[in-house]
């Protein structure tokens, strides 16, 4: 548009006390589109972007609208008629809102900071102690209290003030990339507010209101669809939608929480949730600031016995250290910081019938007893099935079919036999002696049963064989739980080695397969028979051992015969591996039934490779790497690289770092410390020129 819009003059002055015309209650009768030229619809287009954006934080944060829904709808089709007539793009817009084509899958991201947990407790004691740990280690401090949030944990990463990204929290490190979906979610501003910073990575709970949620099943109820059980599971069905414009119709909000990495921190807590507001990132009006522990246990109190009547769905308190400064002094674990605790609520219960009592059989044999019950609603949530964990806590409980028991809902989340309230029956549930899929009997290990079956048991072998192609495993794409259980029930698959003996022609035969499909899953198995060491070690699956220890292993023994034939002694002088994991390699290893699945992958010519790193390459030895960024390989990738060919990969820089290996989007607060402490900075490029001049290949094959 120009200096005045031609056709609007009598509109703008008429509001002539607003910035913007858009903002207060106009007439929508506008102009035909047809009429305008480029720069009159670009000066509209503009005005029309800002004052959506403005009506969005009124609505969805502030509850505060400033226009009528008929005038925010005329104002929204009339912004969506200029983009297309005149071929406007701007990512930042606000109709960028309606979610896109769909997508093929939920690709994995590196997390721009770790996001870590935090311990959790009920009881008034624990929450002492962490206090009193707190204060022995920095001194006096004050505390932020917030709800603790029933949904599902994002990070969001903005750039230049611009929506750039967001991610599940997935294992705290890596999440699946929602950005499509969560740029939907109209509370999710798609440019900051007021005065932004260049960089900033921020952390936020992702949920659906009570009030939306009631509505949202209703409608379901009425489009013969199932109901969702629970608000959370509601969030995290829809965030999870691979066609974003189901995620847009579905009315999800958030509420942010903390800034994960930013160019200009905020020193405290308290000033950070204030930033955030400012920045036209919902926060939560429940906050409270507390000198003292006793202040903030108070709050929680106080929470609970509001909790029925908030909008959003919580099942405790977060305790916050205030200072940022202290909060680096404590630190964290490899899995929770350890400036902040959940103060939880007391799970929720309810009294009703068991009606049976099934036995369900885990990927490693576990045999976990479930009690299904005469359905209750505990919390807002129908219960139908509870865990009664194993056989010493049946023993422990007393309970039988067809006793009264009391449910809880520990967590708010898995529904638990807290206890009998009148026996029914006679004498109390006996646990079979064989397993109750394959007939193998069943072993005691303290208070878990195990089934000796196997491989040979076609519930640990239709779970085995998905984790086996499972994405922090072998990743083998189109090998979904459905394929597996198809694959099994049809006789196809009868082992792991199965896998590498499947015809294309046989699959196109099954129900839901084509020809392609077929072809493409066949190749995809026959790509995975030289993995790494360590990706092969996770993806059997052995107890106890993940992707961290399965790369200490693959270090420390370079080949997997070394790996099978190692003592418990050997094992547990590798980091990361204790007396109990220990014990549950060499059991694993020492089963028959294992080691012959192991060779009978290895004659169809599965056998994981002993790069020279694993086998001990020394030509990073001593040096000391930090990554931030994204690279073009995963930062475990780069990581287990370096770790392979002698060098040390750590989380923070320190004057003990080498080199910082900065990828796209990096964090600030890494870079400042790199010049803080005189450590030199490696783009990818030079990355791969340092590595290339020791005589290793990047990326890796």
């Amino acid at each position: 548009m120009s200096e005045q819009s031609p056709g609007d003059a009598e509109f703008e002055t008429a509001y002539a006390d607003a910035d913007n015309p858009y903002l207060v209650e106009p007439d929508t009768d506008f102009e035909p589109v047809e009429e305008l030229s480029r720069e009159e619809a670009e000066r509209q287009v503009s005005l029309l972007r800002d004052a959506v954006r403005e009506h969005d934080y009124r609505y969805y944060v502030e509850a505060d609208p400033l226009v009528a829904d008929r005038t925010y709808d005329a104002l929204f089709a009339r912004l969506q008629d200029l983009e297309a007539a005149f071929g406007f793009d701007d990512e930042t817009s606000p109709t960028g809102r309606v979610g896109g084509e769909p997508l093929d899958e939920l690709d994995t991201v590196e997390h721009v900071a770790p996001m870590l947990s935090i311990d959790q407790s009920v009881e008034a004691e624990d929450v002492r102690e962490f206090d009193r740990r707190v204060r022995d280690e920095v001194g006096e401090v004050n505390y932020v209290c917030e709800p603790k949030f029933d949904g599902l944990s994002v990070e969001v990463v903005y750039r230049d003030g611009e929506f750039e990204r967001a991610a599940t929290r997935g294992d705290g490190v890596r999440g699946d990339d929602v950005s499509r979906q969560v740029r939907t979610i109209r509370s999710v501003p798609l440019k900051l507010r007021g005065d932004y910073l260049d960089s900033l990575a921020v952390r936020g709970e992702v949920y659906m209101p009570r009030d939306a949620f009631r509505e949202h099943n209703r409608e379901r109820v009425e489009e013969g669809k199932e109901p969702f059980a629970n608000p959370r599971n509601a969030a995290v069905g829809t965030l999870r939608q691979l066609d974003p414009s189901i995620t847009a119709e579905r009315p999800l909000a958030v509420f942010f929480y903390d800034v994960l990495d930013a160019t200009d921190a905020p020193d405290t807590q308290w000033e950070t949730l204030d930033r955030l507001d400012a920045w036209g990132l919902p926060t939560n009006e429940r906050i409270e600031r507390d000198d003292d522990i006793e202040g903030a246990m108070a709050y929680r109190d106080a929470l609970l016995a509001d909790r029925e009547d908030l909008n959003y769905e919580i099942d405790g308190t977060v305790i916050k250290v205030d200072a940022r400064e202290k909060r680096e002094r404590l630190g964290a674990t490899n899995r929770s910081v350890r400036w902040a605790f959940a103060y939880k609520f007391p799970a929720r219960s309810e009294v009703t019938t068991v009606t049976d009592v099934v036995v369900q059989v885990g990927r490693t044999g576990r045999l976990t007893p479930v009690a299904l019950l005469d359905p209750v609603d505990v919390g807002g949530v129908t219960v139908s099935r509870a865990s009664l964990h194993n056989p010493e806590e049946i023993a422990r409980l007393g309970v039988n079919v067809g006793d009264e028991v009391r449910i809880k809902r520990a967590g708010d989340v898995i529904p638990d036999v807290a206890g009998v309230v009148e026996d029914r029956s006679e004498g109390t549930y006996e646990f079979p002696d064989s397993c109750p899929v394959c007939g193998s009997p069943v072993e005691r290990d303290g208070p878990i049963a195990y089934c000796t079956g196997g491989l040979d048991c076609g519930a640990q072998l239709v779970r085995a064989v998905g984790h086996y192609g499972s994405r922090g495993a072998l990743d083998i794409e189109g090998l979904g739980e459905e394929r597996v259980e198809q694959l099994v029930e049809t006789g196809l698959v009868s082992e792991l080695a199965d896998l590498y003996r499947l015809e294309p022609e046989e699959l196109a035969e099954l129900d839901g397969w084509g020809k392609k499909s077929a072809e493409n899953l066949v190749a995809e198995i026959d790509d995975t028979r030289t993995p790494t060491l360590s990706n092969f070690l996770t993806a059997l699956g052995v107890p106890e051992v993940g992707e961290a220890t399965a790369r200490n292993l693959a270090r420390e023994f370079g080949s997997l015969d070394a790996v099978m034939d190692a003592t418990e002694e050997e094992l547990r002088a590798v980091d990361d591996v204790g007396p109990t994991v220990a014990e549950r390699i060499r059991e694993f290893f020492a089963n028959d039934r294992n080691r012959s699945a192991v060779e009978a992958l290895r004659e169809e010519g599965v056998e994981p490779e002993a790069r020279a790193a694993e086998s001990g390459g020394d030509e990073l030895d001593g040096l000391t790497f930090v990554f931030t960024g994204s690279l073009s390989v995963t930062r475990s990738e780069a990581q287990e690289l370096v770790e392979r060919h002698g060098a040390t990969a750590t989380g923070s820089v320190s004057g003990n770092t080498d080199y910082l290996v900065v990828g796209e989007g990096a964090g600030q607060r890494k870079r400042d410390d790199a010049e803080e402490n005189d450590v030199p900075e490696l783009d990818e490029e030079g990355f791969a020129a340092f590595l290339d001049e020791r005589g290793i290949d990047y990326p890796p094959e």
